[in-house]
């Protein structure tokens, strides 16, 4: 069972930036695609940014694309989100999430374990 841990969120301006951190448990990590979406009110939950552990390839949505960025750091079993250039459109619950193999995914239905998430909002 691998827990997902988010941290990092909250409230900024309109072109401001925030770096979320999901930490895991798996302490074999390296088997594991580690995605970040988000949920805003009344949307369904959308995908974010994704990276493979082993590999390190990425992806990312359109909408995020020069602005966000994903990474890992091995020693601390911790996937980051840096965000730039932050939209007042950015604002949602963020959650971290996991599923197993190397390939990157961007459907939501394919990730196995999610966090609880973190409330980002971009004020105007």
């Amino acid at each position: 069972q691998v827990q997902l841990v988010e941290s990092g969120g909250g409230l900024v301006q309109a072109g401001g930036s925030l770096r979320l951190s999901c930490a895991a448990s798996e302490r074999t990590f390296s088997r594991y695609v580690i995605g970040w979406f988000r949920q805003a009110p009344g949307k369904e939950r959308e995908f974010v940014a994704a990276i493979s552990w082993s590999f390190g390839n990425t992806a990312y949505a359109d909408s995020v694309k020069g602005r966000f960025t994903i990474s890992r750091d091995n020693a601390k079993n911790t996937v980051y989100l840096q965000m730039n250039s932050l939209k007042p459109e950015d604002t949602a619950v963020y959650y971290c999430a996991a599923r197993a193999g190397t390939v990157v995914s961007v459907k939501r239905g394919s990730y196995d374990y999610w966090g609880q998430g973190t409330q980002v909002t971009v004020s105007s």
